[in-house]
This record gives C-alpha cells, sequence and structure tokens, in this order.
C-alpha cells in the first residue's frame, strides 16, 4: 500500500511539473482517490477543509482585496524611484519586504509594477526581479508574509500540534532577509539594461493579420500592396499553410487566408486600416483600430491561463481585442488566438470604450499602461482599512484573540464600512488555493495513514545514519527547495510537511527546526521563474530571459540555504523538551 501511494505522489508531481493540468485538479483528483480506497474517510476529508489555519489564510486573502485598493501603495511606488539607481533600488527592495511581511506580496508587487513600468528613468529590467524576490524575503519573517507560512502552519494544527505564532518565524527570518538583500544589491548588476522607452517597449509585441479570401491585396505582390514602407510597422514574415515564410521579399504574393506578421511600433496599428480585407485576430481593423491601448500582464488568478482566446471568446468576453502578446523577451510565433496563453504573459490590448467597467478585470489581468484605474480607496478609507489590520494584527500578537477571530472581525467591519462587497468576495474568492490546500491536507493524512510517509523517513534516516539528526534536516530542506522549484510553493510545502514529521519523529527529535525547514525550504525559489506568481508577474514586463533570474537568484538561493541551515537549529534546537 505505501508504495502504491508513493507512486501516486510522484505521479502528482510529474503532473504539476509539466504544467498540463491545474494544480486545484490534480491535488482533487489524488484527494477523491484516497477516499475511494480506503486510505481516509469522509470526516477527515470534509476536516482538512475546515482546517482553522486555512480558515485564516482565506480570510487574510479577502481583507488583501480592500488593502490593495490603497492610493498609499500607489504614492509610495511614486516616490520610490528618485536619486540614483542604485539607492532607488535599496529604497524599493526595503519598502517592498517590510510591507510584504504584513501584506500579500502579489498586491504589493501587482501595486508597483505599473509604476515601475511606466517610468523611463530606470529601466524596469534592473528593478523589477529584485521587487519580487524582496517580497519573498519579506514574507519569510511572519506567519502573514506569505500563504505557505499559514500552509506549514495548517499542517502542524491538523497533527495535533500548536499552531504557528506571528512572530515565530522573525528570528530567523529577519536575519535571512537582511543577508539576502544585500546579496542582491550586488547580483542585480547582472540584470539585463532593456530600455525603458515606450516606443522599444511596443517594438517588443507583433501583430498577426489575417487576409480575407475576397480582399483585393490576393494575387498582387508585397510592393504592389505597398506594404514595405509602412508608419511605424514592418513586415516581419508570412505564416501561410503551415510554413513560414522570412524574410519576406518585395516580390512576394499575398495569398488568401495568408497570415502576414507585423513588427515596430505598433501603437501605429492605424497604418494598416487602408488594407481592405486584412482582420486582426478575426476583426475588423476599424473596429480595433478606434480603441484605446493597454498593456495587461496575466494573473495567477486568472481564467485565461493554459487556454487560447478563441477557446475564451475574448473579444466578447472583455470588449477587447489582443494586437500582440509577449513572453518574456520571446515573441510567440503562429495565430495568436491559437497560442494557450500563460500566468505572466503580456497583451496588448485595443480595449472598447466599456472595458473599464468589466467586474472581472482584476481576477483576470494586473495593469501596466493605459489610462484606466482601478476604483481606489480614499485617504480616509484607506487609513482606516490599514488601521484595522494593524489593530488585528496586533490583537493576535499579544494574545488578546486569535488570529482567525480578528481576522473575521475585521472582515464584517468592511463588509458594514462599504469598503468591501460581498459581490467582490465572490469573484475574487481564492477558490483554486482553498482546493489545493483543503485537499493537500487529505493527501497528508493519507501519506501518514498508509505508511509512505514513515517509508521515506526509514529512507531519510538510513540515508544519513551516522551523520545525525542535522543532516537529515539539511535533507529536509534541500528537498523541499528542490520541489518549490519544480512545483509550486504551496504544493511543496504540502508534500514535504509530512515527511518532515516522520523524519523527526524517526529521529526522536523535536518536530519545531523539520517544520521550520519546509516553511523556509518552500519560499526558497529564486532560480526559476515558473514556481512563483511574483516572478512570473515581472517575467514579461522587465522582458527577462530564464538566464536572468538563474544569475540573479543563484547567490541569494545560496545565502538563504546556508543562513537558514545555521540558524533555525539555534533558534529551534534538535532536542525534544
Amino acid at each position: 500500500m505505501e508504495w502504491g501511494v508513493l507512486a501516486s505522489v510522484a505521479g502528482l508531481l510529474a503532473v504539476l511539473a509539466s504544467g498540463r493540468i491545474q494544480p486545484a485538479t490534480a491535488f482533487v483528483t489524488l484527494a477523491c482517490a484516497y477516499l475511494l480506497t480506503g486510505l481516509v474517510d469522509l470526516p477527515e476529508l470534509l476536516g482538512s477543509f475546515a482546517n482553522p489555519a486555512l480558515a485564516t489564510l482565506i480570510l487574510l486573502l479577502l481583507i488583501s482585496l480592500t488593502l490593495e485598493r490603497s492610493p498609499l501603495l500607489d504614492q509610495i511606488s511614486n516616490k520610490i524611484i528618485s536619486g540614483r539607481q542604485s539607492s532607488a533600488l535599496l529604497k524599493l527592495m526595503a519598502t517592498s519586504a517590510v510591507l510584504s511581511a504584513f501584506l500579500n506580496n502579489t498586491a504589493i508587487v501587482a501595486s508597483f509594477l505599473g509604476t515601475l513600468s511606466r517610468q523611463t528613468r530606470i529601466p524596469a529590467s534592473r528593478l523589477l526581479i529584485p521587487l519580487s524576490y524582496a517580497s519573498i524575503l519579506g514574507g519569510i519573517t511572519t506567519l502573514v508574509g506569505t500563504s505557505t507560512n499559514l500552509v506549514v502552519s495548517s499542517f502542524a494544527v491538523d497533527t495535533g500540534l500548536p499552531e504557528l505564532s506571528m512572530f515565530q518565524f522573525s528570528v530567523v527570518g529577519i536575519p535571512v532577509a537582511l543577508v539576502c538583500l544585500a546579496a542582491l544589491m550586488l547580483s542585480a548588476r547582472c540584470l539585463p539594461n532593456n530600455s525603458t522607452t515606450s516606443r522599444d517597449s511596443r517594438q517588443s509585441y507583433f501583430l498577426t493579420t489575417e487576409v480575407d479570401d475576397d480582399s483585393p491585396l490576393v494575387g498582387q505582390s508585397i510592393e504592389a500592396n505597398a506594404m514595405r514602407n509602412l508608419d511605424g510597422l514592418f513586415l516581419l514574415e508570412i505564416e501561410r499553410d503551415g510554413r513560414l515564410i522570412s524574410p519576406v521579399t518585395p516580390e512576394e504574393i499575398v495569398q488568401a487566408r495568408d497570415l502576414l506578421i507585423f513588427t515596430g511600433e505598433v501603437n501605429k496599428v492605424q497604418a494598416l486600416q487602408r488594407f481592405q480585407g486584412l482582420k486582426l485576430m478575426g476583426e475588423d481593423a476599424d473596429d480595433l483600430l478606434a480603441s484605446n491601448l493597454v498593456e495587461v500582464v496575466i494573473s495567477n488568478e486568472s481564467e485565461l491561463a493554459n487556454r487560447t482566446l478563441q477557446d475564451m471568446d475574448f473579444r466578447t468576453t472583455f470588449n477587447a481585442g489582443v494586437v500582440g502578446i509577449r513572453r518574456g523577451e520571446r515573441r510567440l510565433e503562429g495565430q495568436l488566438g491559437r497560442i494557450p496563453l500563460r500566468v505572466g504573459d503580456s497583451l496588448l490590448l485595443a480595449v472598447g470604450g466599456d472595458f473599464s467597467q468589466h467586474r472581472n478585470l482584476d481576477r483576470n489581468f494586473h495593469l501596466l499602461s493605459g489610462t484606466l484605474q482601478r476604483p481606489r480607496l480614499s485617504m480616509k478609507q484607506s487609513l482606516a482599512a490599514l488601521g484595522g489590520f494593524a489593530a488585528a494584527i496586533l490583537s493576535a500578537s499579544v494574545g488578546i484573540t486569535t488570529l482567525f477571530e480578528a481576522l473575521l472581525c475585521l472582515l464584517g467591519l468592511f463588509l458594514l464600512g462599504g469598503l468591501l462587497s460581498v459581490n467582490e468576495m465572490r469573484r475574487r474568492f481564492p477558490f483554486e488555493l482553498f482546493l489545493v490546500i483543503g485537499s493537500a491536507l487529505t493527501i497528508a493524512k493519507g501519506m501518514s495513514a498508509s505508511g509512505a510517509a514513515s517509508l521515506v523517513a526509514e529512507g531519510m534516516q538510513a540515508l544519513f545514519n551516522g551523520y545525525g539528526v542535522y543532516a537529515a534536516f539539511v535533507g529536509i530542506f534541500l528537498l523541499t527547495l528542490v520541489l518549490t522549484e519544480t512545483v509550486t510553493n504551496n504544493a511543496a510545502a504540502a508534500l514535504a510537511f509530512p515527511i518532515a514529521l516522520s523524519t523527526a519523529q524517526s529521529f526522536g527529535a523535536d518536530p519545531m527546526p523539520f517544520i521550520m525547514a519546509v516553511a523556509y525550504g518552500a519560499s526558497a525559489c529564486f532560480l526559476i521563474p515558473f514556481g512563483y506568481q511574483t516572478h512570473l508577474m515581472v517575467y514579461s514586463p522587465g522582458r527577462y530571459r530564464l538566464s536572468d533570474y538563474l544569475k540573479t537568484g543563484l547567490p541569494v538561493s545560496l545565502l538563504y540555504s546556508a543562513t537558514v541551515l545555521i540558524l533555525t537549529p539555534m533558534v529551534f534546537p534538535f532536542d525534544a523538551l
């Protein structure tokens, strides 16, 4: 039985790493399989979804919907970019780290993202990866700084251990954050110096157009159709019957259903209006070109992830046409409507007049440029919301109330005061995260009940026999680190926790250092962009390559790991009390 469970977990990891199936689908499917095979019973499964720490996490994320609308974050981001580049970078990282210790780091990065992308004084590519990394480093210092810490706390509670306290992470987390921020100041020099001008940014997009069957362009050469000297645009290539024609010669004859791919200043897309029978993304050029151009990034909550524009009927859903798509620094080849989209992709949209009125924009996009503005709190409302949140954190920290009680009362006040609506909660409810963590708790119970976790722990004990409990502690941390770079941070914590607990028990050690190894290891995602949502948020706006994350993140990851492995056993000894 235990080998079958281990095989199922290995299959889960393979599915998550492939990215072909949504994490919620994979976790729920495996949890249901454990229920049907009798590894867990129905009360255990339902109890996983009623876990107090999971409920606290959901409350925290719902409250963040109000806090992220505060104009104070925008004002802070505008003031940070001043002085020399090095001082601006230091202020940005310090501010991001401090704010992320208490506020959702996705909201922090989203608030700074638009301002940093639009300003032209310092290349955004020198700022955005440090912003993302600093938000992670701030998050490891408190219980509410990152969802991972609350996930680990939920597992601890579920196994009968005490709930982790607000600042239990701080004694190790703050020194780790300071050391890594110093390293980040140095490694950020390796980041590319991509231009910040609007013109250069727009040149990184590509326009895909299709020639109608009855277009007068058909049968004429590129030169005869006057497509050689367009204002700001250049015909890069033609896709015809699955074959790519590049470069395009002046004598090339245009055929029906050709896909003509243009590059250059796509904000001058109006130059294509004079060509009859030329469509942008299946829409008449005139319909799109009368619209405003808005640049957005697909969010980690978006329903667009792993779907195509045609699948979504994007034009009808958002009253907007996609003019161009960018993924990092790379252009996406082929017909745009058929490309599966990913979290972090940048889209250049030609939007209709009521685009800003669509109620699902916040869930799907982070705004980079354009004239659209989200509804903001007034300054009075903002101060009240932030003051209420600070009071809730203080109340939980000194033991007046539990964190759940404090956040629940605050949520009620936000609803009564009109700072948050039930409709907004319904739209932005983190349903996928709820399913992942609840299912992960069920899977952990199945691993423990089947003996699979103990089997892995015995393997760890045999592997480190003669090296002591510290070597096993290092092994758990490195296992979690590899998992978080391979899958997601919450999934890594979910899969590593039962192994860590069983390993501590097999050595007769206090489980706390092993629990902390899982918490810190699950946040140690500095090498690739795909394991963490804020990395994906900055990937395309910064026009980064994968190597940019590796060069910048490797020194940070090494220092992070060394500092955690040294300090954690000092603060949380292995000797069970």
